[in-house]
């Protein structure tokens, strides 16, 4: 048993390392055999296709990704607001370090929209919807994010993130903002821009914004301002 899964984690790590070098759509099977040094055969026995392949490495990415959530969580003497702040930085240091794993799961996240619509479920590919590894996608995809939730209402509990805010609508937001803030370093960080916004004082800046957010400080600035145009 020990071997099988030896050689399942051998195959993934394979297939990681050649869709990092060659991406995805160049890597064939044979490929993934020949660097793993396992046949084709024994290949095709642990993951019937290319997209089973996929899959599995996509589970496994969410299962990293959810340890990086729960490190964070499990961090002694931090509020809330804290862990949510870290949890960016986190997020980010784990997509530079892992980017075929991180790409996987924001592959998965357009995926579950299209499988969502039976008119678009039908665009995805067959062999996609019969991996084992997907159905469990399906299962534990939320995992992450049930951990992220905790957070928030851990810091409404220690009072660093408002009281009004609704947990789950809070991390989604949260999360969003994240996933925009990865997708963002691309066009900040080229260098032919006349913009005043680079790599420096975008997470300073974007952290401070999203602390405001959750604590309130925007809200309580526009109050004042009322007040202040009544009285």
């Amino acid at each position: 048993m020990a071997g099988d899964k030896n050689k399942e984690k051998l195959i993934l790590d394979s297939a990681v390392s050649l869709f990092t070098s060659k991406g995805y759509l160049a890597t064939r099977m044979e490929d993934v055999a020949k660097t793993a040094g396992i046949s084709k055969g024994l290949t095709y026995f642990y993951y019937k296709n290319k997209e089973d392949l996929f899959m599995a490495l996509t589970k496994k990415a969410f299962d990293q990704f959810k340890d990086e959530f729960r490190d964070v969580y499990r961090s002694k003497g931090k509020s809330g607001l804290e862990m949510l702040s870290d949890l960016l930085v986190k997020i980010v240091v784990f997509a530079k370090a892992n980017q075929v794993y991180y790409d996987a799961i924001l592959n998965f996240l357009d995926l579950l929209k299209k499988y969502n619509n039976p008119e678009t479920r039908k665009l995805i590919d067959p062999k996609t919807l019969e991996s084992s590894h997907f159905q469990k996608l399906l299962e534990i995809h939320h995992e992450p994010a049930k951990i992220g939730i905790m957070m928030v209402s851990q810091g409404i509990k220690d009072g660093s993130i408002r009281a009004e805010l609704q947990p789950e609508i809070t991390f989604y937001t949260v999360w969003s903002m994240i996933i925009g803030y990865e997708k963002m370093l691309g066009p900040i960080e080229y260098e032919g821009k006349d913009l005043k916004i680079h790599s420096e004082n975008w997470e300073p800046g974007f952290l401070r914004l999203m602390q405001e957010m959750l604590k309130g400080t925007i809200q309580a600035t526009k109050k004042t301002t009322v007040q202040g145009s009544l009285f």
